[in-house]
């Protein structure tokens, strides 16, 4: 089984209509063109949708072909930190800035999580949890398990304060291999997403260095 692996950038505009909902026609055009590029529809695609509101970020769940389509065209759905499937062909889609995105795919039993790791997650270890999640649930052996990671802020303009200051990047491997997974098995994008211009970040944002708080995204898919 194959897996597709592909994150938007800047050229490709914005992929939230949260932060955008006046253009949501754009935005849409904007997932569907970045989507069709790699073959998948829309329409074959389900949406990681992320909320603040609570105080648990290690939330899962499992979809298939009755969510194919649901939340790529802007409809609101059932929000998850990550989501699962076992169908080749359902695309697990989800935009983000300043975190970190997770493909983790079980290469013996083909079942594919795309979870989103930000700052809230870290806290409570939802790279690491991510992980024992498949472990416990789907008894996944972490040694079959491969990752694909996006890019991160870097530790200059992004230090997490709750673990000493130091990187995104560092706080997850530490949390990955506390989960048994070895380094050949991660796909890591070194790229420090406040300092290269192809990548939105909402904390330079804030800061006033750069103008559009838009989100880019990624897509995972298990493809036959």
């Amino acid at each position: 089984m194959k897996v597709i692996f592909a994150v938007s950038t800047v050229s490709d505009g914005n992929m939230t209509i949260h932060k955008d909902p006046i253009n949501k026609s754009k935005v849409l055009d904007n997932r569907r063109l970045f989507l069709e590029r790699y073959g998948i529809s829309p329409d074959s695609a389900t949406r990681v949708a992320i909320t603040y509101g609570g105080d648990d970020y290690r939330r899962y769940r499992e979809v298939n072909k009755c969510n194919l389509g649901e939340g790529v065209n802007g409809e609101d759905i059932e929000s998850a930190n990550a989501l699962i499937t076992r169908q080749p062909g359902q695309a697990l889609f989800l935009p983000l800035a300043d975190c970190v995105g997770a493909a983790i795919f079980d290469t013996k039993q083909n079942i594919l999580m795309l979870s989103h790791i930000g700052r809230h997650s870290l806290e409570q270890f939802g790279a690491k949890a991510s992980v024992e999640y498949l472990i416990s649930h789907y008894s996944s052996i972490p040694s079959d398990l491969e990752i694909w990671l996006t890019a991160a802020p870097g530790q200059q303009n992004y230090p997490l304060f709750a673990f000493d200051n130091r990187s995104f990047r560092d706080v997850v491997f530490e949390q990955l291999h506390s989960a048994g997974i070895i380094d050949k098995n991660i796909h890591d994008n070194p790229t420090d997403t406040t300092t290269d211009p192809n990548y939105y970040s909402h904390s330079e944002f804030l800061a006033g260095r750069q103008n559009d708080d838009g989100r880019y995204a990624v897509v995972a898919m298990m493809q036959l």
